[in-house]
């Protein structure tokens, strides 16, 4: 096969087609969307309750004349374990308790004040960044802090506290200050105005040459699909090219751009997505040691020091479409060499990683990638043409997921 020049295209951007809709609706779609409404309040006095279940137990303790105390779970891959029935990470038995004292005091009360916030932003219907809450406490006095860093420690320990009891970090309403992934092809987005209860219906295959963004807080969507799977992809470039040749549309999917690690918002909104329509998540990422142990590891089981969100955000019905080790020999893509730190990352995977403790299929993949010494890229695909991954490979891996490796 002749490799041909690489050549671009210039990305524009187009305003979706979006149709409101009543608020008032018949049939399932508004049963659908009764439903999100009535989870969301539950969710909220759930969080409310739980906030004001801690605060009355440190009360109570200081009323007695004890020092009250705090206990999260200890955040990393040491305590974590994978479960194959459930499919992702478990956050582990370790604790850290935050006891008041005269040296704990400042962190215990803005550990109080945080909380507070988030009481507040619930009862409120609003939300708030990292960066929000770190200027939020500029008011608190003596309980301000000094850097984000601190404000960000915080509000992950709150995060991990809570999570045990069913309530994540956006339930307490703190968004991450991030961009989510984007989406194109066969499905329709129901968004309904958290005010009037009117729905935007966005239409995923009206972009133009653009796409649909995944908002930061995913619960109050609900979605209309037809489609056979979801693409998770890698890189912005590689799902430019998918989007702009509409292969969506001949092969029935959706796809989403995960722009390296996917954010929270992309997790959560490629697991809610799947869950409730009932289709396959496939992963397309790059074949090195990164792509592999960080990437769709993230996606699909969580990560070590965020396992206690894994039941939220992980998606474990995913499946690694490629590219492979196997890919690199089976279509003579070029490679790059491993470095030190993708050695390392794929030992340390071997031998720490409960996820690839549990699949040896993955064991013999990383151990080939390793003898073999180097690494290759989505975009590799390329040497055989522009469009060689639309009209190929991705047709020859699809006809076979029983292959895909879990």
């Amino acid at each position: 096969m002749a490799a041909k020049k690489k050549t671009t295209k210039k990305k524009t951007a187009t305003k979706a087609v979006r149709k409101k809709t009543p608020s008032k609706k018949t049939g399932s779609k508004a049963g659908a969307l009764s439903k999100v409404a009535q989870e969301s309040a539950r969710l909220d006095r759930l969080t409310v309750d739980l906030i004001c279940e801690t605060a009355r137990d440190v009360h109570r303790e200081i009323l007695k004349q004890n020092k009250p105390d705090l206990t999260f779970p200890v955040r990393s891959l040491k305590n974590v374990s994978y479960s194959t029935q459930r499919g992702y990470f478990e956050i582990g038995k370790q604790k850290k308790t935050r006891t008041l004292t005269v040296n704990t005091v400042k962190s215990f009360a803005q550990t109080l004040r945080m909380m507070g916030l988030s009481k507040e932003l619930v009862e409120g219907n609003d939300f708030a960044t990292k960066r929000d809450a770190y200027y939020q406490s500029k008011n608190w006095d003596e309980a301000k802090f000094d850097e984000q860093t601190e404000s960000d420690t915080v509000m992950d320990d709150i995060e991990a506290l809570f999570s045990l009891r069913g309530a994540s970090r956006e339930q307490l309403r703190f968004v991450p200050d991030e961009h989510g992934g984007a989406v194109a092809g066969q499905l329709i987005v129901l968004d309904p105005d958290r005010e009037t209860g009117e729905v935007e219906r966005i239409d995923c295959t009206r972009f133009g040459s653009g796409a649909y963004s995944i908002p930061s807080s995913v619960e109050h969507l609900s979605f209309e699909t037809n489609a056979k799977f979801i693409l998770a992809i890698e890189t912005g470039g590689v799902f430019q090219r998918l989007q702009s040749h509409k292969f969506w549309q001949s092969s029935n999917c959706i796809l989403v751009s995960m722009a390296g690690v996917p954010t929270r918002a992309t997790r959560r909104f490629i697991r809610k997505l799947s869950d409730e329509c009932k289709i396959p998540v496939y992963a397309f990422v790059d074949c090195d040691p990164y792509g592999i142990s960080n990437i769709y590891r993230t996606l699909k089981v969580g990560s070590g020091n965020a396992a206690h969100i894994s039941q939220f955000f992980c998606v474990p019905q995913a499946r690694y479409l490629g590219v492979t080790p196997q890919d690199i020999i089976d279509y003579e893509l070029p490679t790059h060499p491993l470095l030190d730190v993708d050695i390392k990352r794929a030992k340390d995977a071997l031998k720490n990683d409960p996820f690839f403790h549990a699949h040896k299929p993955w064991q013999k993949a990383i151990e080939q990638l390793l003898k073999m010494g180097v690494r290759a890229e989505q975009q590799a695909l390329a040497k055989w043409g522009l469009n060689y991954v639309i009209e190929e490979y991705l047709p020859q891996k699809l006809d076979q997921p029983a292959k895909f490796l879990p």
